[in-house]
């Protein structure tokens, strides 16, 4: 048996496999040190009374053929036959931590292809292929990847979420049968996040187990946390198929998503800092590897309002105030009055821009600063020349009226015309006009996706990421920022070719400190976009200070979204203070490793990034709403050298006031903030720091320096 058993191994996670005579996945979690093969006989199951008379695997497809009775990973079938298949190993490689199984049933005619990598960050990336060996078509409708993890996972945290309130955690105790998380939207959704997270009990930030799996895929998806009558528990994510939407021809082969996977025995900090280390070092990769430049993006400022001379005065004010990269927005395009029109028509508007867009260019980059322009190609309005033209390009069922939203519908990219329009129309913008961001939008979720009559809303995905793919090897000095309603598209396979998402439409501050922690589980701060709105937010009309909404932009990739020529002077200096403390420590924050404290007070959130080498940090301690308590919790500030003294200071705050009658706010300020301190490392982390007594909706930022 100990040849059949192999191993891929991290410093803090490792996965153990038996390979023969089918593979399975025997042993996911903290790395062994001392492992032989031969412990995996430990584990063999018993044979219970009253079910099958063999043991039933968790194989790495989940046949129900194995007798599993739970959710399989493959269902299926040849015009009704061939639909209950098992595969059998008949060849193994492994290279370093890579394994890679070939496996085949005869009988079916199918083989399976099965790649498993575990990463040294610890990311552990799954992906089956699914090969056809006959002549009649197999019709695939599921095909998943399944990970067992330890019975002691007993909880599990997901993400639900709307259009403006993006990466809403929730949690749910499974015992028994399974939890289900589905999208239908046709793209990754505002709704329904393609992740889920399994651990022990009241696993938090800072304790406890946790099994955490992302599946990269922009499209619609499924995600199961199943509980087996037996107690065995594991997780399942695939692409999801409409009906009749994949069928494997001869010799055709499909491959599942990858599926991103982390174990960590240090809370959601450690899953998430693996996760982070993963992307920075497999996934993520900026043009030039510049430092992430603060942008300012028009629409807040202007919407579809585009005049030139205009414009140029609102590029002259952000580069006043230290912005780095200006974006035009939404209207700059032939007959864009407002959402109901224009959209496929890309071709300027020569009523707004006379002079073309070079000049506008040509100014913002006299300033210092990069240009971006926002695009939706997969969109088309049906007030539009394109529409009129070409009204067979929709992506829509014939013989149904199709539904609108935001008055547009959705272009079929899979019509070779169409996207070889799109293609040059994209290639005329970028490469007649020096650009150096495109803001990619996708407003619209798709409702019966068809091409020539059948369901096509994977191979619609598949041919967005061909089109971006083009783009970006014609353009490699162009960045792409991934926004669809704001968040509606972010995944790590879209992150493969884009550098920034913009994580919601809402830059209410108050709805971006939940938004942006919920993100964070996933993704580092230097792919968030993360703005500073108007005082008075245009999606919730909520207002806030500018220290609040200063200091909850300052943990992403910051920006602007306003109208800097209309602000007053107290909002324009506070515009400026935030974009210089942004760019005084973004080396730190998009460098450093990023940890989420515990707090007892769910009312009180907090929040820092340390240097690599633990010299410096910073942390944010935001107030959601009135306390429940009349003192705050001390911070607890993880991740620092246990061993060093660190010199504590308060880098910003909301004027905090100390009144020695009643009312508002202290009568005395914790001491630290009055006298100068070191403190050591290991009192920072176990005892903690005296916190101030915070209004609702308002932050402090404290700064942590080895001495």
């Amino acid at each position: 048996m100990s040849e059949s058993i192999l191993r891929l191994q991290s410093a803090g996670a490792d996965v153990v496999i038996k390979t023969q005579p089918f593979a399975e996945i025997v042993y996911w979690g903290p790395h062994l040190s001392h492992f032989s093969s031969q412990d995996v006989c430990s584990i063999a199951r018993p044979v219970a009374n009253g079910r099958l008379d063999v043991d039933s695997p968790v194989t790495l497809m989940a046949e129900l053929g194995h007798g599993l009775f739970g959710a399989p990973g493959i269902e299926g079938h040849r015009q009704g036959l061939d639909g209950s298949p098992l595969f059998t190993t008949t060849d193994v490689k492994q290279d370093g931590q890579k394994i890679t199984i070939t496996s085949e049933d005869i009988h079916a005619g199918l083989r399976l292809r099965s790649e498993i990598q575990l990463d040294s960050s610890g990311v552990l990336n799954i992906r089956h292929g699914l090969t056809n060996l006959r002549p009649q078509p197999w019709q695939v409708d599921r095909l998943a990847i399944t990970l067992p993890v330890a019975e002691r996972a007993r909880e599990v945290m997901a993400f639900h979420g709307r259009w403006v309130r993006e990466f809403q955690p929730h949690r749910l105790t499974l015992e028994h049968d399974s939890f289900v998380l589905e999208n239908r939207r046709g793209r990754t959704s505002h709704e329904h996040f393609p992740a889920l997270i399994t651990g022990s009990a009241s696993f938090s930030e800072m304790q406890g187990e946790v099994w955490g799996v992302h599946l990269g895929w922009s499209g619609n998806h499924r995600l199961r946390a199943e509980v087996k009558t037996d107690g065995r528990r594991y997780l399942q994510a695939e692409a999801m198929y409409l009906p009749g939407e994949m069928s494997l021809a001869e010799g055709e082969t499909l491959w599942t998503p990858r599926l991103y996977a982390s174990y960590s025995s240090q809370g959601l900090n450690g899953m998430s800092q693996q996760f982070h280390r993963y992307l920075r070092e497999q996934i993520i990769h900026f043009p030039g590897n510049k430092p992430r430049p603060v942008h300012l993006n028009t629409w807040e400022g202007i919407y579809f309002r585009h005049d030139p001379e205009y414009i140029m005065r609102m590029a002259d004010e952000a580069a006043e105030l230290g912005v780095e990269r200006f974006i035009i927005d939404d209207g700059w395009f032939k007959g864009r009055k407002d959402d109901w029109a224009a959209l496929g028509d890309w071709y300027l508007d020569e009523d707004k821009y006379p002079n073309g867009l070079t000049p506008v260019i040509n100014h913002v980059k006299s300033l210092g600063m990069e240009f971006g322009i926002w695009v939706e190609p997969e969109m088309i309005n049906p007030d539009s020349n394109l529409y009129r033209s070409h009204p067979d390009w929709l992506l829509a069922l014939s013989g149904y009226t199709p539904l609108t939203g935001r008055h547009q519908y959705v272009l079929n990219l899979n019509i070779p015309e169409a996207f070889d329009y799109l293609l040059e129309r994209m290639t005329w913008l970028l490469g007649e006009h020096p650009v150096d961001y495109v803001k990619w939008d996708m407003n619209r979720e798709l409702v019966q996706p068809a091409h020539q009559g059948k369901a096509a809303a994977d191979e619609q995905t598949r041919q967005f990421y061909r089109l971006l793919d083009v783009l970006g090897e014609r353009f490699p000095h162009i960045e792409f920022e991934s926004c669809a309603s704001g968040g509606g598209r972010i995944d790590y396979e879209v992150l493969k070719r884009s550098h920034r998402f913009w994580a919601s439409d809402n830059n209410d501050a108050l709805e971006r400190n939940t938004i942006q922690r919920g993100m964070s589980y996933f993704f580092p701060p230097e792919v968030m976009g993360a703005h500073i709105g108007n005082r008075l937010c245009h999606a919730t009309f909520r207002q806030h200070s500018i220290e609040f909404r200063g200091l909850t932009a300052l943990f992403g990739h910051m920006g602007l979204e306003l109208d800097p020529v209309t602000a007053d002077a107290h909002e324009r200096e506070g515009y400026r203070k935030y974009a210089t403390l942004h760019k005084q420590w973004r080396d730190l924050i998009h460098h450093g490793v990023l940890w989420r404290s515990d707090m007892p007070d769910s009312t009180t959130l907090a929040q820092g990034v340390v240097s690599e080498n633990k010299s410096q940090a910073i942390f944010l301690v935001t107030q959601l709403a009135m306390p429940d308590y009349t003192l705050m919790s001390p911070l607890r500030i993880p991740g620092l050298d246990t061993g060093a003294r660190y010199s504590v200071t308060l880098l910003d705050h909301p004027n905090i006031q100390v009144t020695g009658k009643g009312g508002h706010t202290m009568r005395k300020l914790p001491e630290w903030m009055t006298t100068p301190q070191t403190v050591s490392g290991e009192w920072l982390q176990q005892a903690g720091l005296a916190l101030p007594i915070l209004d609702p909706e308002s932050a402090i930022l404290i700064g942590l320096q080895r001495v």
